[in-house]
């Protein structure tokens, strides 16, 4: 399918928080991705995440914008799919490793603000997550740390809604025995989402080899948004 962006437009509240219109204007629009707002509050922030966005920031004319992307396609891992490669398989079978889930946001923000020299993770961004906290029952904002003999080696910042989690940004730690250590976070993370009973794991952009390997498939906007809608209803 051919998708062409023809430019980035306002993507108000009253727009992205009422899904009759989102459905007649928004999900069918396979030319369109990208929206913008200057609404940096946790109700729109959440509100976006409910109707399937993912968000990112970036800067116009000095001003720092929150980007929704309507993605044309999803990367999605079924739990039953899970990949777990033989480097993985050794080292989880010969290193111990601890998986923390949390709502502290820092640490995880640290090492993706160490990791990445382009962070849209902002510390406004980073600001809406922490104010979405307790805001409503059906969303979460979570933190996931691997740690090895007490230090944190890996980890990540996502979301759940209803029967699903959605990765934002992650990191691991670039030394050379760290190798392979960022694919050991998400398969326990796997591991621990299918435990507890989730739907499936949005993983968001379908064009890295990792999430692939990880035993992730494509779906296309309307095959992802029926998934979607019938899975962040309810808890798991």
């Amino acid at each position: 399918m051919e998708t062409v962006q023809l430019g980035i437009y306002h993507l108000p509240y009253d727009v992205v928080s009422d899904r009759t219109l989102l459905e007649k204007h928004i999900y069918t629009d396979m030319k369109k991705n990208y929206y913008w707002s200057d609404d940096f509050s946790a109700v729109y922030y959440i509100a976006q995440a409910k109707a399937g966005f993912i968000a990112v920031t970036d800067y116009f004319e000095e001003e720092e914008l929150l980007l929704p992307e309507i993605q044309f396609a999803y990367a999605l891992l079924d739990f039953e799919d899970l990949h777990i490669s033989r480097n993985v398989a050794r080292l989880l079978e010969h290193r111990s490793f601890t998986l923390l889930i949390t709502d502290d946001l820092d640490e995880a923000a640290s090492g993706i603000r160490w990791a990445h020299v382009n962070n849209w993770m902002t510390p406004r961004y980073l600001e809406i997550l922490k104010e979405t906290q307790g805001k409503e029952a059906n969303f979460k904002v979570v933190s996931v740390l691997l740690q090895e003999d007490g230090r944190t080696v890996a980890g990540e910042i996502g979301y759940i809604i209803g029967e699903t989690y959605t990765s934002l940004s992650g990191f691991r730690c670039k030394e050379k025995h760290c190798n392979h250590y960022g694919t050991v976070q998400l398969v326990l993370l796997a591991q621990h989402l299918q435990k507890e009973g989730f739907a499936f794991w949005n993983l968001g952009q379908p064009y890295m080899d990792y999430k692939f390997a990880l035993g992730a498939k494509v779906y296309e906007r309307p095959v992802f948004l029926k998934r979607w809608f019938k899975h962040t209803r309810k808890n798991p």
